[in-house]
Parts: structure tokens; C-alpha cells; sequence
């Protein structure tokens, strides 16, 4: 491969953007990151991984380097909506070990994620990143992409090519915008003030995060990792960015939070918080993902985590077409499962500040601007979207099975005493889980695909669980097909064996022949 070509080149060096190269890297692909900026933004915009998230991590062996950066664990982690005297209406508790094996949500500090991500792929010799790069133009043919822009430092032209591209630059993204894709708006932009402060050891906040719905102002309290707070309040109608962002303003929403000698701003910043997805995802050797692919109100604390399933989700298709044993086709599942999902998540989010907005309404004695549903609120029995089509046995999905969901991780003991995630025994492909051992048995042509795809088959037989749960689709079904992303493919039933789900799985993978 000459010098200057890649398997993959990735505009923007953000977490989503860092974790594709990192992904890809791992799974032997070599990755050129293209990136305007030097050094890492020290704000804290993304605040919040969720439990997936930290099993994408923990399938690249840096569940601990993840963990350290994330906040101690409390006694109760809460969320809860209330009104305006701060009186609580509903809420939950989040779970310290959630489906993934995980807490539901951990909060961190965004520069610190970004700086051990960037650590490990510093530790990898296949990623060549370009800091100062601007990108200018993107070309492709039928067979590679070309990439042409300038080095900021020296207004020096640069030019690489590679095998497909991904946009990970953003939501104001040159990639998208030089692909001509267009939004798809949810119908949700509304002006909001985000606040970030340090707070001292002497300011006595809330230990739990606030919806409050409040008929003077909506407001949103995170209680994210120490000593950090971050505070949402939505512009009422003529408020203007200037006015907001003035030191007495500021002050005048916290007073009734904590006095200012209990705190110091960190961050100030109005944001238009935006529903939308890409109209495409993919053009030709282009994909996009992170922000550049979906925008969503912060209220779920979705925005992050949306993209890291998208790296996720790249990261094991990519390597399986660029290896040549499967058909570029199979990059057209990307948006097939990934926009019903983000699509999913923004509108649970948007649903999220529409059950505030009737809340507040309702306080106020004032018409509700729309019909309330508690479900809107966070969990209340969901946890992420289900996939909807793509590669999993489509007809086990939705609600008619759990093809497409999150496969459950428990931490098990086995027959001789070892304790393990369950994961760790499933590797960082496809796997198959038994029941027992029985279970798993194939036929030559089913042991061809194992052997295919290096797919582990995994028995549960005389492992006792010690933390969460064994997923629930054991009390039905013997064995499951799991993906590299850890969501279910497919499970054996009365109509399909442990050999008819690994063709299907052949046939969705659109695997090429191999010449013998």
C-alpha cells in the first residue's frame, strides 16, 4: 500500500472519531484521521457514557483505563422530574449494572475521555493521525476516495487517498455538506443556555439529576462527575444570546441553586439544541457518523453514546469488506440499522422536553401544548431502541422475539470458580451462546461458517450468575447468534436451527465465495 493511501480515512478527531480510528485499528485496518484542531477541546460538552458505550471499550481490553475517568459510584444515582418548588413529580433510579454489564449512565469529563482514547491509538502503529489538517475537497471513483485540503501551519497542500471515508467532523460537517446530504428535521430547535461550573467543597447541591419543570423557565440540573455541575435553562421568547451570557444573568438563574462564592464558571455557551438525522448516511465510499449523521436535545444524554454505536457498528462491517470476505453491499445495513435507531433516541429525547414543556403547562393551569405521556420520561421501563432491520433474522425482532436487541451481559461464575463478564469469553466477533454444550452442536456445513468467521461457541452450562442478569431469552430459546456490536442476531426456535441461523447469518453478511 503506498505511503499516502489508507483502508480508512476519518475527518474529525472528536470521541466518535478517535474511537473509528481506534476500532479499526484494532481489527487490523490502517487508518489515516484527518483533523483541523491540535490539541483537544477543553470543554465539557459530552458528559454522560452509557453502558454500552463501556462494553465497546471493554471489548478493546480498556474497560479500566475507561472506568478510571468515570465518576465513583454514589450510594443512589437518581434522575427525577419536578415542578417548580423542586417537588417531585416522577423518577427512577439509575442501575449499577445495567443489560451491558454496566452502569446505565456514568458521568465523565469530556477531555479526559478523549485524551485516553487518543493515548491508546498513540500505543498503535497503524493510525496515522494529521492534526492541523484542513480538508478542502473529497473525490471518489468507483474504487477509492481522495482527500485534498492544507496544512494550517504552513498553508502547505496535502493529498491522501483511501478505501472509504468516514465523516466524523461534527454537525456542521464538510463531509456531509460535500456529499450534498440534507438534514431531516425532527422538529424540535429551541435556544438553550448550558452551564458548566467547578463547584467548591462547600456548595450543598442536589445528589441526583433534575428535570424541573418549571412554567417561568424549563431547567435541567445534572449532578455529573465532581467537582463539576452543568446546568440547561431554555431562552424564553426574546432572549437574546448577549443578554444570557451576561455575568448577571448567569448569576441570577444559580442564585437560587447556591451563592457565587460556591462556584466558578467553567463553560457559558448558547446552543440551538436540534432534532435531525442525515437524510443518507452513506455516499458511495462515504459514511457518515457521530454528530455529522444525528443531532438530538440533551436530554436523554444520548448525543455521545448515538455515535459510538456508530463507530461500533463500523467497525466490524468495515474490516469484513476491506478483507474481501464480504460484499461492499454489506455497508448499505449501516444506515438500514443505525438511522431507525438514532431516530429512535432523538425522538425519545425530543419526547423527553415535550413531557417537561406539558408538565410545566399543567403547573401553570395553562392548556398542555401536547398530549403527556410519562413513558417520555427517562427509563420508565426502556432502555436504548432495538434495531429494526438490518443484518439479525428480521422476523425474530421487534416484538416478535429478541433479534435486534441488546444481548444482556452478567458477570458469571463458572464450574471451576472463575468470575468473568460474560463477554470475555465471546471474543470481539460473532459468538455463539448455548445453554449447554448440546446445544451447540452443527452440522459440517454450520462448523464451515464457524470456521469462516472464527466464531466461539460459548456454553453457559454450570455458570451461576453473581451480578445482573442472564438474558432473558434463555427461558425460551437454547442458543443465539451474537454480533461484535453485542446486539442479538438471531435465536434458535421451532423453525430455525443453530445451522439455519449461521446461513442466514452468511447470507445477511453477504459473504463472498472463497476459491479453493
Amino acid at each position: 500500500m503506498a505511503a499516502n493511501h489508507y483502508d480508512v480515512a476519518v475527518v474529525g478527531y472528536g470521541p466518535v472519531g478517535a474511537a473509528c480510528a481506534l476500532l479499526l485499528a484494532e481489527a487490523g485496518l490502517r487508518v489515516a484521521v484527518i483533523e483541523r484542531d491540535l490539541e483537544i477541546c477543553d470543554l465539557p460538552r459530552a458528559v454522560g457514557l452509557d453502558g454500552e458505550s463501556v462494553r465497546m471499550f471493554q471489548r478493546i481490553g480498556m474497560a479500566d483505563e475507561i472506568s478510571a475517568i468515570l465518576h465513583a459510584p454514589r450510594e443512589v444515582e437518581r434522575v427525577e422530574f419536578t415542578n417548580s418548588k423542586f417537588e417531585t413529580l416522577f423518577g427512577l433510579d439509575i442501575e449499577q449494572h445495567g443489560v451491558s454489564g454496566w452502569r446505565d449512565t456514568a458521568f465523565f469529563d469530556q477531555p479526559e475521555l478523549e485524551a485516553v482514547i487518543r493515548g491508546a491509538i498513540g500505543k498503535r502503529d497503524r493510525v496515522d493521525v494529521r492534526l492541523g489538517h484542513l480538508v478542502e475537497s473529497i473525490e471518489q471513483n468507483e474504487d477509492r476516495v481522495g482527500i485534498r485540503g492544507r496544512v494550517l501551519a504552513t498553508d502547505e497542500p496535502f493529498e491522501i487517498q483511501a478505501d472509504y471515508l468516514i465523516g466524523s467532523d461534527g454537525a456542521s460537517s464538510f463531509v456531509r455538506e460535500s456529499c450534498g446530504i440534507a438534514w431531516n428535521s425532527l422538529g424540535y430547535d429551541q435556544d438553550w443556555l448550558v452551564l458548566d461550573i467547578w463547584q467548591t467543597d462547600e456548595a450543598e447541591l442536589p445528589w441526583k439529576t433534575l428535570q424541573v419543570c418549571d412554567p417561568a423557565r424549563l431547567t435541567t440540573y445534572v449532578c455529573v462527575k465532581e467537582p463539576n455541575r452543568r446546568w440547561e435553562f431554555q431562552l424564553l421568547p426574546g432572549e437574546t444570546r448577549e443578554e444570557m451570557l451576561r455575568p448577571e444573568t448567569i448569576r441570577g438563574l444559580l442564585d437560587p441553586w447556591l451563592p457565587p462564592e460556591h462556584y466558578t464558571i467553567r463553560r457559558a455557551a448558547v446552543y440551538q439544541f436540534h432534532a435531525a438525522t442525515a437524510e443518507r448516511w452513506r455516499e458511495g465510499r462515504v459514511l457518515l457518523a457521530g454528530d455529522a449523521a444525528h443531532q438530538t436535545p440533551p436530554f436523554l444524554g444520548q448525543g455521545l453514546n448515538a455515535g459510538l454505536r456508530d463507530a461500533a457498528n463500523l467497525a466490524w462491517k468495515l474490516p469484513l469488506v476491506l478483507s474481501g470476505a464480504a460484499s461492499d453491499d454489506l455497508l448499505d445495513s449501516y444506515a438500514v440499522e443505525r438511522d431507525p435507531h438514532a431516530r429512535d433516541l432523538v425522538e425519545w429525547a425530543v419526547a423527553v422536553g415535550q413531557l417537561m414543556e406539558g408538565l410545566a403547562d399543567r403547573e401553570a393551569g395553562r392548556p398542555e401544548r401536547a398530549p403527556m405521556d410519562q413513558q417520555s420520561g427517562y427509563g420508565q421501563g426502556r432502555t436504548v431502541p432495538s434495531l429494526h432491520a438490518g443484518v439479525l433474522i428480521e422476523e425474530q425482532g421487534l416484538d416478535a422475539g429478541p433479534a435486534g436487541h441488546v444481548f444482556a451481559q452478567p458477570r458469571l461464575r463458572d464450574a471451576a470458580g472463575t468470575r468473568f463478564l460474560l463477554d470475555e469469553r465471546l471474543g470481539r466477533g460473532f459468538a455463539v451462546v448455548g445453554r449447554t454444550a448440546e446445544d451447540l452442536r452443527v452440522s459440517d456445513a454450520g462448523q464451515a461458517v464457524l470456521d469462516e468467521l472464527e466464531i466461539p461457541c460459548v456454553s453457559l452450562e454450570g455458570c451461576e450468575v453473581e451480578q445482573g442478569v442472564l438474558d432473558h431469552l434463555f427461558e425460551k430459546h437454547p442458543a443465539v447468534v451474537v454480533r461484535p456490536d453485542r446486539y442479538v442476531f438471531g435465536v434458535v426456535d421451532d423453525s430455525r436451527s443453530l445451522d439455519g441461523l449461521l446461513e442466514s447469518l452468511r447470507a445477511k453478511l453477504r459473504l463472498v465465495p472463497q476459491s479453493t
